[in-house]
C-alpha cells in the first residue's frame, strides 16, 4: 500500500517521524513523504529532518508563505499535480495546520481515503484557524486517529461512525520519548545560553490571536516583564513573531524587558533539552502542552482555551488566558508550588502511537485485498 504522508509545517514533523518509522520497520505500507514547504526554511523545517532523522521529503511542493486562502489554494493545486503523477492508495495527514486540511480535501476530491492524525480535537473556538482545519479534515477523513478519550468523545458526538474512530494515543509523545536520551545526551543548550535547570522559565508565542496585534502582543510582553523580575525568561523567537514585533514596534519594548534572553528557533532536540529543564513553560502551543505533559514540567497555557484539556485534567497544563494580569498570577502561583512531576501521563501516551496507527491500516488493507 502506497502511502503519501504529508507534513509542511515545524509540528507536522514531530508527529510524521515515528509513522513513517513504523511503516518502514513493518514493511506493511510504502511511505511517501511528501513536504508542502509551508514551513521551508533551516531553522524551521530541515533541521528537524536532521534532529528527527527522516529521510528527506520525496516530493516538496514548494509553497511557502502566503496568507491563509493563497497558502492552502496552492497546496491544493500543487498537491492535485503529486497524485495525479505519483498515484498513492491513502493519504495520511497529521495535526490542523493549512496542509492538513489542503491535502485532505484534495486528496478526497481525487477518490483517496485520507486517515487523520491528531484527529477530534476541539477547542470549540472558532475564530481559531486551526479550529476549522480540524473540523473539515475530520469531517472528510476515512480514518481517525484520536489521541485522547476526550477526541473520541468530540468524533462520537459530531457523528462520526464507531468504525472509523481509533483511539491510538498520541504520535507526538512517541517522537519526545525515542528522543529524549538523545537531547539530553548532545544537547549544549542549556550551558551555551548560560542557564541552570530549574532557573529559567521558557516562552513560544506565535498564534496570530497573541502576536497579530499591538495591544495583544503589547499585554503579553508586560507580563513577561513582570515575571522576568522573579525568574529569567528565554523567549526563541518564530519568525513570524519576529516580524510582527518590527512591524507593530514592539522591538523597543521588548529590548527593554531586562535579562529577557530573546533566541533564533531551535531544532526540535535543542527545544527538548531547553524544555525539559525549565522551572515552566508559557506558550499558545498544542504541542507543547503536550510535551511539558509527558516531561512533568508546569505549563501555563497563554490562550482562552485548549483543544487539548487532558493536559490539564492530567496533566502539568494551566490556562491562563492572555491578560496581563492573568499571566504574572499564573507564573506566580506555579512559582509558589512545588517544582515538578506534578501531573500524570495520559492513557496510551507511551511511545507506541504509531505502530496502532500502522496497524490499523495493515489491517483495513487486508480487508480491502
Amino acid at each position: 500500500m502506497k502511502v503519501a504522508v504529508v507534513a509542511g509545517a515545524r509540528p507536522n514533523f514531530v508527529k510524521i517521524a515515528p509513522l513513517v518509522n513504523a511503516m518502514e520497520k513493518t514493511g506493511v505500507c510504502e511511505p511517501i513523504v511528501v513536504h508542502t514547504g509551508q514551513h521551508y526554511d533551516d531553522l524551521m523545517s530541515h533541521v528537524f529532518f536532521r534532529d528527527l532523522e527522516i529521510r528527506e521529503p520525496d516530493h516538496n511542493l514548494g509553497v511557502g508563505s502566503a496568507s491563509h486562502v493563497i497558502q492552502t489554494s496552492r497546496i491544493m493545486e500543487r498537491f492535485d499535480k503529486f497524485l495525479h503523477d505519483a498515484p498513492v492508495d491513502l493519504v495520511v495527514v497529521v495535526g490542523d495546520v493549512n496542509s492538513t486540511v489542503a491535502c485532505a480535501l484534495t486528496a478526497v476530491k481525487c477518490g483517496l481515503p485520507v486517515a487523520h492524525v491528531e484527529a477530534g480535537l476541539r477547542s470549540f473556538d472558532r475564530e481559531m484557524p486551526e479550529e476549522i482545519n480540524r473540523v473539515v479534515t475530520d469531517v472528510l477523513s476515512e480514518f481517525l486517529f484520536a489521541p485522547s478519550p476526550d477526541a473520541v468523545e468530540n468524533l462520537k458526538r459530531e457523528g462520526k461512525p464507531d468504525e472509523n474512530i481509533h483511539f491510538v494515543g498520541n504520535v507526538m509523545v512517541d517522537t519526545l520519548l525515542r528522543f529524549l536520551d538523545k537531547a539530553h545526551s548532545t544537547s549544549r543548550i542549556v550551558d551555551a545560553l548560560e542557564l541552570e535547570t530549574g532557573g529559567y522559565a521558557l516562552l513560544t508565542l506565535h498564534r496570530p490571536r497573541n502576536v497579530d496585534t499591538g495591544p495583544a502582543f503589547g499585554g503579553i510582553l508586560e507580563a513577561i516583564g513582570e515575571i522576568q523580575k522573579d525568574i529569567r525568561v528565554v523567549y526563541p523567537v518564530h519568525p513570524r513573531s519576529m516580524r510582527m514585533i518590527q512591524s507593530l514596534g514592539l522591538g523597543g519594548q521588548a529590548n527593554n524587558i531586562d535579562g529577557l534572553k530573546m533566541i533564533q528557533p531551535l531544532g526540535y532536540l535543542d527545544f527538548v533539552e531547553l524544555e525539559s529543564r525549565a522551572r515552566f513553560v508559557m506558550t499558545d502551543s498544542g504541542g507543547v502542552q503536550e510535551e511539558t505533559t509527558v516531561l512533568g514540567v508546569p505549563c501555563i497555557t497563554l490562550r482562552p482555551n485548549t483543544e487539548r484539556p487532558v493536559t490539564v485534567t492530567k496533566g502539568t497544563n494551566r490556562v491562563a488566558g492572555t491578560s496581563r494580569d492573568a499571566i504574572v498570577q499564573a507564573a506566580r502561583d506555579v512559582l509558589a508550588d512545588e517544582p515538578r512531576g506534578a501531573g500524570e501521563i495520559p492513557e496510551l501516551w507511551d511511545g507506541h502511537a504509531a505502530e496502532r496507527i500502522v496497524s490499523v491500516l495493515d489491517e483495513a488493507g487486508a480487508r480491502n485485498m
